[in-house]
């Protein structure tokens, strides 16, 4: 994907010589690609370090499985603290979707 996205800024510097626009298009997509396009290599704060687990967790569990269930969680979580922080909008959700 990175190539992709090298080449085709090159590309756009390229013609941007003869159209300043491509210049600005070139710089918008080195700024998405480099905000939205990489994966998060932050380790993810377990003794094994990032995805793909670590000594501590014997491969039970495939990497994709784990940030599911942490999504999830984290998603519980929310849902939680939101009916216990405003407990008359949970009320009217619950009813809405018993109809």
């Amino acid at each position: 994907m990175g190539t992709i996205v090298m080449s085709g800024t090159v590309v756009l510097v390229i013609l941007g010589f003869g159209n300043h626009v491509y210049w600005l298009a070139a710089v918008a997509v080195l700024f998405l690609y480099l905000q939205y396009g990489r994966s998060p290599s932050a380790p993810s704060g377990r003794p094994g370090g990032g995805p793909g687990g670590g000594s501590s967790s014997g491969g039970a569990m495939p990497a994709d499985y784990r940030s599911y269930r942490d999504r999830r969680d984290m998603q519980a979580k929310w849902e939680r603290r939101y009916r216990r922080e405003r407990p008359l909008e949970s009320r009217r959700q619950e009813r809405e979707k018993s109809k």
